[in-house]
């Protein structure tokens, strides 16, 4: 099937529930939003009502042209919302699309969380919407980041040299560039990402 940004899609299984960013959620997300370490390495900042009202809304609005869809990701272990992400540059034509700018409160980290996040959105990308490939970034300083997307099946595969500029402000910083192809998550990761859910 072709991805409807004008779909709610709701992505869900016994521990985490997606469902459509919405500019109702502001309330949601304010008190996790306003963890410092959350922002260290994005670019967009979402912390206080200003910011976060402002990064929800530019999200939706992307979603209405087609360029993002955003999901608010909610913790049923805790009855808790942990933060979001999203699928963004989506092509119909090459059959790919990227996920990222996924953040979460410190008590969501390490708890599996986002293993579930991504187990659900992969077999979304790969298995309903049939594409071939899903491609993620992280700021080269961002350890965190990348050990989570290696965790979960992502593989290395180059760097963008002095993408963005660097926390500090007076110079540039490179971009990691990683990715899972179709036949990987068929021949492997799926069932990897299964056994750490189970193991979790």
């Amino acid at each position: 099937m072709n991805f409807d940004f004008t779909k709610d899609y709701i992505l869900e299984d016994d521990f985490v529930k997606l469902s459509p960013l919405k500019i109702i959620h502001v309330e949601s997300l304010l008190e996790v939003s306003n963890e410092a370490s959350i922002w260290k390495y994005l670019t967009e900042k979402g912390n206080g009502l200003e910011n976060l009202t402002e990064y929800i809304l530019s999200t939706i609005n992307k979603r209405e042209s087609n360029k993002e869809y955003p999901f608010i990701v909610f913790d049923k272990i805790k009855n808790e919302y942990a933060g979001t992400t999203r699928f963004y540059d989506y092509s119909e034509k090459l059959k790919t699309l990227k996920l990222g700018h996924t953040w979460y409160g410190e008590k969501f980290r390490g708890t599996g969380l986002n293993k579930h996040c991504k187990y659900l959105l992969f077999e979304f990308a790969f298995e309903k919407l049939q594409l071939e490939r899903v491609g993620f970034g992280a700021h080269i300083e961002n350890k965190r980041s990348m050990s989570a997307m290696k965790a979960v099946g992502c593989k290395k595969e180059g760097v963008l040299r002095n993408f963005i500029p660097s926390l500090d402000g007076k110079g540039r910083a490179d971009i990691i560039l990683l990715s899972i192809l179709k036949y990987e998550w068929s021949n492997s990761i799926k069932n990897e990402l299964q056994q750490k859910l189970t193991n979790n």
